[in-house]
């Protein structure tokens, strides 16, 4: 069905939309011809991002400004819309971008009491990935005006309702603040609640630009001269508004944006013209010149002329590859940036990181990694100093391994001087913030002889590693002041952008003669894994998959189902083994939740909560 089709439904129709929604909820089977393509399309957007469909978020998320612009644009447009809705059984409901409702005026009581129970009131989340489809999520999802009726909604309390939902965008920058909605019994006047919700979006817009601070409107205007003047890179921002031109957008990476705006917000608030330098992650050299743009009382913001010159330590590339034939689709080719011997990774996360251990070991300056286990913190540090001494000593020494008792903690420390002693190469010493107390204290001893001569031509390089926990007392005070930097390694979640090049890397570690290629499907299920293993759960899912097969497609189904949670907690170990039941259910039952539900003894709207909470994809 077109999404043109917005007349009133005959109550047959209602019963062919409930059903195809059953099925669809049921058997991921549907009728294109019954379902509206703009509704089938937030249907699948809900069910990727496990929305439970038989209950509605019943917390209140956070409280919200009452002096916000949309709020004061919105206020006098809201009401004179309410005015002329007295009669009618609506509810108009303005939200921010984020699909939190901000306010709700109800000209019918009763209309009134459905929606508080339903949650759709100041405070709570309307967005798609809290209540599925529904005419304010998928409007701020789809950023075009949005009707939703009856069962044409995700979740199940929500189908006596419609909803025309329009999004609101910020009349300087663009970008978008929030969306006007207006709620009715389901099966109401469709075209008219559309065309009255797009309507009064834009009288709000109209509205902010009348409240639009003479420092935002200086801001923008000295931003379309520099776009004028130049025909390059062109940034614009403050606290609250970000612009970036054509040229920015079509010629930077995702990854070297958000680099290029880290940089910009560094130097932002100074009151004189600058010029700084930044280092992207595709390895090539942004230079920034800053102009201040004044407010009332202080610099309200600044715009950025930006020129882009190759990296003068230019890295190669790396593929990608997935396939042994070529690259997958999906992803193309990695973008260049920082290659440290043995590791991979491009995104913005990882080559911080890694330039900043490698700046320490130029540097000669003693460094600490920190993260999560598994994040591959000894393998950055073999790698660093195999870039800058190729045929150097690397040792490593665990403080996780002393042992009890005074002879084993005396021997460990002979290691550690002995190394130190020989004045060249990388001494890690891994797991410092597991050794005992008085190893610490003693190993401090130790350092303290080392540490005048640390940076010099002839002394070792010397990096701890810990865990993301809090410090013990004896690490904080007897080792850290030997070491003046600290580098955060990022967990894999957090630069999952990397999970392909890596899958690479790691399946040319476990099997060099392997002919196996992941779909995309696959890959994509990989890089969506929140992996609370880090790179040691994926070397470790990546080698079941290799002990099973090593020639031939890898489909999602062939991963093991830890891949398949995108829960962002650590799960215990009974729900470990219950999330893993579900998986292998609903992958025997190709996905299909009812006969999934009676297999395991549940019913279907717990199978739904306990998918939702688990967070399993791609089934």
């Amino acid at each position: 069905m077109k999404d043109g089709s917005r007349s009133r439904r005959s109550p047959a129709g209602q019963r062919q939309l409930a059903e195809a929604r059953s099925r669809f909820l049921s058997a991921d089977d549907v009728d294109g011809g019954t379902v509206r393509d703009t509704i089938l399309a937030s249907w699948r957007r809900s069910q990727r991002l496990a929305v439970a469909a038989d209950h509605l978020p019943a917390q209140r998320l956070r409280a919200w400004d009452h002096q916000d612009p949309l709020l004061a644009a919105a206020g006098p447009v809201l009401q004179r819309l309410g005015d002329q809705l007295a009669d009618e059984p609506v509810s108009v409901l303005l939200t921010d971008a984020e699909g939190m409702v901000l306010q709700r005026a109800d000209s019918d009581a009763a209309i009134g009491r459905y929606l508080d129970g339903v949650a759709l009131a100041p405070g709570f989340s309307y967005a798609e990935s809290s209540v599925g489809t529904n005419g304010i999520g998928t409007a701020l999802a789809e950023r075009r005006p949005t009707w939703v009726d009856g069962f044409e909604h995700y979740a199940d309390r929500l189908e006596r309702l419609s909803c025309a939902g329009a999004p609101i965008h910020h009349p300087a920058s663009g970008a978008l603040v929030g969306a006007v909605d207006l709620t009715s019994w389901s099966n109401g006047r469709s075209a008219l609640m559309l065309a009255l919700a797009s309507s009064t979006a834009e009288r709000i817009e109209k509205a902010m630009l009348g409240l639009v601070g003479q420092a935002d409107l200086t801001l923008f205007r000295e931003y379309l001269s520099a776009c004028r003047h130049t025909p390059g890179i062109v940034l614009a921002l403050d606290r609250n508004v970000v612009m970036m031109n054509e040229a920015a957008r079509r010629s930077l990476s995702a990854a070297d944006q958000s680099a290029l705006l880290e940089r910009a917000i560094d130097v932002l608030g100074t009151a004189r013209h600058a010029t700084v330098v930044a280092s992207l992650p595709s390895g090539t050299c942004a230079r920034l010149r800053y102009r201040p743009v004044p407010g009332r009382h202080q610099v309200a913001g600044g715009v950025f002329v930006v020129s882009v010159a190759a990296s003068p330590h230019p890295s190669p590339t790396a593929a990608a590859a997935i396939d042994r034939t070529g690259a997958t689709p999906s992803h193309g080719r990695a973008r260049p940036g920082l290659r440290l011997p043995g590791l991979v990774g491009t995104s913005a996360a990882w080559q911080r990181c890694a330039r900043d251990a490698l700046e320490c070991r130029r540097s000669g300056e003693w460094l600490v990694l920190r993260g999560e286990p598994g994040t591959g913190k000894r393998a950055l540090l073999a790698a660093v100093q195999k870039h800058t001494e190729p045929a150097g000593h690397f040792r490593i020494v665990d403080g996780a391994q002393i042992g009890a008792g005074p002879e084993r903690l005396e021997a460990w420390l002979d290691v550690v001087a002995e190394e130190l002693g020989r004045g060249t190469g990388t001494l890690a010493i891994t797991h410092a913030d597991r050794m005992p107390p008085e190893a610490a204290s003693a190993l401090g001893e130790v350092l303290q002889q080392h540490a005048g001569g640390a940076g010099g031509p002839h002394s070792s390089w010397v990096a701890l590693t810990v865990g993301d926990g809090e410090h013990p007392t004896e690490l904080a005070a007897c080792l850290l002041p030997h070491f003046p930097h600290t580098v955060e390694v990022p967990a894999l979640r957090h630069h999952s952008e990397d999970v392909p090049e890596l899958v690479t890397a790691l399946l040319d570690q476990l099997a060099r003669d392997h002919r196996l290629s992941f779909d995309f499907a696959a890959v994509n299920q990989l890089s969506r894994a929140t992996w609370p293993g880090n790179v040691t759960q994926l070397h470790k899912v990546l080698a079941d998959v290799v002990g099973r097969r090593r020639v031939g497609p890898v489909t999602a189904a062939d991963l093991p189902p830890e891949t398949r949670s995108a829960v962002r907690r650590r799960l215990t170990t009974l729900e470990s083994l219950e999330r893993d039941a579900i998986v292998k259910s609903l992958t025997a039952h190709a996905g299909r939740k009812a006969p999934a539900s009676a297999e395991l003894g549940m019913s279907r709207s717990s199978i739904y909560r306990k998918i939702r909470d688990y967070g399993i994809t791609g089934l």
